[in-house]
């Protein structure tokens, strides 16, 4: 039996050292292809949020991914508030409408989450509740609204999420008149989740569709709680519509494992390939007279 030559061996543990780091490149970005929806991280943790709504686009109250906002407001108003959302990411809205006691009430009513991008295109809800009934003996309602992924770029025509602020209305959209009015408490908490190359494109944004985010000062939402909106109607603009650490459109992410680990696989397959094509060398000679 023949036995092996050490450049074989050597070939050999060149090849499998190549292959070994291939797999470890691409196991690394294994985690951008998890695409569950349901299994959704925020990257900040819970902390203590606004206690005020917005009335409007330019009032609405900042919020960080993670953060529960609530306010005290009336059936029928229109709360607004704002977070950011970058590329690669997957925005969640949840919120939950505490409803006055069954004595004020006699009828259903629907409650409606709208989210809406920094150019304030109404952006379609891909999972979860948007628009739900409560019965006159419902004690709260909850929704929710899971968006696309967030794109770094997107053709001018297409409606694509993009990286920015993103704005959540949150109203009744079916109640008799005369149980508008009732008092009502809001909770929304907006949450996103990290998809990773997956979802990247090529292109970026020259700036994210989040100008100064407008809300309302602790001193005027006082002054606003007196008639029951919860909000304040005075805006003053605050830098609080950015992400922590910044915008990551056009950054370096783990797409590039991908592309480097995709070569290096390559350049094991050439070389094997060649390794079984070339044969072994040139025959010996033939010695004369044979």
């Amino acid at each position: 039996m023949r036995t092996p030559s050490p450049r074989a061996h050597g070939v050999r543990r060149a090849l499998t050292g190549a292959l070994l780091a291939g797999l470890a490149l691409l196991t690394t970005g294994a985690p951008a292809f998890a695409d569950d929806p349901s299994a959704g991280a925020s990257p900040a943790e819970e902390e203590a949020g606004p206690t005020e709504a917005g009335t409007t686009f330019r009032t609405a109250t900042a919020l960080k991914p993670g953060q529960t906002g609530t306010a005290q407001a009336s059936a029928g108003d229109y709360l607004y508030w704002v977070f950011p959302a970058d590329a690669g990411q997957r925005p969640t809205v949840e919120a939950t409408v505490k409803l006055p006691e069954n004595t004020a009430r006699r009828s259903t009513s629907t409650w409606q989450i709208d989210v809406y991008d920094g150019l304030r295109r109404r952006q379609a809800c891909v999972y979860g509740h948007q628009t739900r009934k409560a019965a006159p003996d419902a004690a709260a309602v909850e929704l929710s609204c899971v968006l696309r992924p967030v794109r770094a770029w997107s053709e001018p025509w297409a409606n694509d999420p993009l990286p920015g602020g993103y704005y959540v209305r949150l109203t009744v959209v079916d109640l008799p008149a005369d149980e508008l009015g009732l008092p009502v408490g809001a909770e929304v908490r907006p949450t996103v989740k990290e998809l990773g190359g997956a979802h990247d494109g090529d292109g970026a944004l020259s700036e994210p569709l989040a100008p100064g985010v407008p809300a309302a000062s602790a001193g005027d939402g006082d002054a606003g709680a007196g008639d029951g909106t919860g909000a304040s109607a005075a805006p003053r603009t605050i830098a609080s519509g950015e992400p922590e650490g910044g915008w990551a459109s056009g950054r370096w992410t783990d797409r590039w494992l991908w592309t480097v680990g995709g070569g290096v696989l390559a350049a094991v397959a050439a070389v094997f390939g060649y390794s079984l094509t070339r044969g072994r060398g040139r025959p010996a000679p033939v010695p004369p007279g044979v």
